[in-house]
């Protein structure tokens, strides 16, 4: 690394090497290479003057890009694509002549940047999958533990730890099928010329509309796709980026709601984040255990979320059949925003690969408020024995006060249930009222209901991409 010049802290901090590689130089450019293969070969098939020697040619050289020489031919014309044709044909002599035989710069611009949204879109689905099965397991394993649920952060009923965790799994579920859409749904540009009219194929291929059609479908076949966009300008419709990366939007979305869960839950200290032997919470205060993994998805999400709107703009502003103003902002915001929740998903495997729960606190908490929650259990207990249950209504809402006074102005414990007991209106001994006080009675269906999802959502996801679930977890840089 250099240390001298400014470097993007989603490379050298959060991104993964595969994910950056996708957007590489190499990657990039040897794609490119990859598309004048095609285009030559497709056109050589076709009748045009394109030989086999010249397609073998391009073939032996799409991977040794020099480019330092590269950068000498862009210095010169001030135009990236017809830098990398000189630096290509150099090494390709024989080639030179029919490099870009009848194309534009979009043909290797945009329908690269389609097949690297297309990878890292795979490679983002296998991450959700991943993190959808370290879920499953953790749902599975406290589908039945009652803890308490939370209205604008206040007690309210009970449900499971499972369940609540179920929830996060359902938006994962939601932005899986957004990412598998996108895959399927994706389009080479293709071939289109300067303004989308395939004008310069037309005359390559001698007024043949056909052969002009079949280019199309060639070069799509050898790039691994199944059609090309039906029409266009001379580029791709930006309106393709703006969906993509509203995609990656939704992600970053639903993985700042589970952070922002675990962030408040490791407030209660309920559940926690896993934290390293040697790792400091704070540099002040020694004590601390931050939810700093936490902290960091969030962070990541909010810069996604905010990134989301630069596609939008662009897609918005464009001219007619091309304007240039597209480009560099591209250039930054797709690929930033894949790396940014690349990293998002790694943390989240791993905050979710050791999330520690705390039973006992979990189980003060409800009974904390558990007296509160089982009043309309003991009022109904109550008008089975002969009271008035309006009365009793009036009588619970008065010592729920009082209670409730005891608790947040003198500290104390919540003692609705003695004040019940001493009650004669209830007649009910605290024995009696103690039967109340199982929170398993409370969480309804919640544990059911975890399994249900797990069975009928989620285990056909984890079945359908089980060659995603063999790759090792990627370790975190920080």
């Amino acid at each position: 690394m250099n240390k001298t010049i400014y470097e993007s802290p989603l490379s050298s901090r959060y991104a993964s090497d595969e994910m950056q590689y996708i957007f590489s130089p190499d990657k990039k450019f040897s794609t490119w290479r990859r598309l004048w293969v095609a285009l030559a070969r497709a056109e050589m098939e076709l009748g045009l003057p394109v030989t086999r020697e010249q397609v073998d040619e391009l073939e032996a050289h799409i991977t040794d890009i020099d480019y330092e020489k590269a950068a000498q031919w862009e210095k010169k014309l001030r135009h990236d694509v017809m830098a990398h044709v000189h630096t290509y044909g150099e090494l390709c002599p024989k080639a030179m002549p029919i490099i870009h035989l009848g194309a534009t710069s979009c043909y290797v611009g945009d329908n690269t940047d389609i097949i690297l949204m297309r990878e890292g879109l795979e490679l983002v689905r296998d991450k959700l999958v991943q993190v959808l099965a370290a879920l499953a397991g953790f749902a599975g394993k406290y589908k039945s533990l009652p803890t308490l649920g939370f209205t604008h952060f206040q007690a309210a009923q009970l449900v499971t730890v499972g369940k609540r965790a179920t929830l996060w799994m359902n938006e994962l579920l939601m932005d899986l099928d957004e990412v598998e859409y996108r895959i399927a749904n994706l389009k080479l540009l293709g071939c289109k010329g300067t303004t989308g009219t395939q004008a310069s194929f037309l005359e390559l291929f001698e007024g043949d509309h056909e052969k002009c059609r079949e280019l199309d479908r060639r070069i799509a076949r050898e790039m691994g796709f199944d059609a090309t966009v039906p029409v266009s300008g001379q580029t791709y419709s930006r309106k393709v980026d703006s969906a993509v990366v509203s995609t990656l939007s939704g992600i970053a979305q639903s993985a700042s709601k589970f952070a922002t869960d675990l962030r408040l839950l490791c407030h209660l200290k309920e559940v926690e984040e896993p934290f390293e032997k040697n790792q400091i919470g704070s540099s002040a205060m020694p004590y601390k255990r931050n939810p700093m993994r936490c902290e960091r998805i969030c962070s990541l999400a909010r810069y996604v979320m905010a990134d989301a709107a630069n596609p939008a703009f662009t897609a918005a502003t464009q001219w007619f059949e091309r304007t240039l103003d597209d480009s560099a902002n591209k250039r930054i915001s797709v690929p930033e925003a894949f790396l940014a929740v690349d990293a998002i998903l790694n943390i989240y495997l791993n905050v979710v690969s050791g999330l520690v729960v705390h039973e006992k606190v979990i189980e003060k908490h409800i009974m904390e408020e558990l007296p509160f929650m089982a009043s309309e259990n003991i009022m109904m207990d109550a008008v089975k024995r002969g009271g008035n249950r309006q009365e009793l209504h009036e009588r619970i809402r008065v010592l729920s006060q009082e209670a409730g006074h005891n608790v947040k102005d003198l500290g104390l414990s919540n003692n609705l249930l003695e004040l019940i007991a001493a009650d004669p209106a209830f007649g009910l001994t605290m024995e009696e009222l103690s039967a109340h006080m199982e929170p398993a009675k409370y969480t309804g269906r919640c544990p059911e209901q975890v399994e249900d999802f797990l069975r009928d959502c989620v285990r056909p996801v984890l079945d359908a991409h089980e060659a995603a679930l063999s790759g090792q977890a990627v370790e975190l840089k920080v």
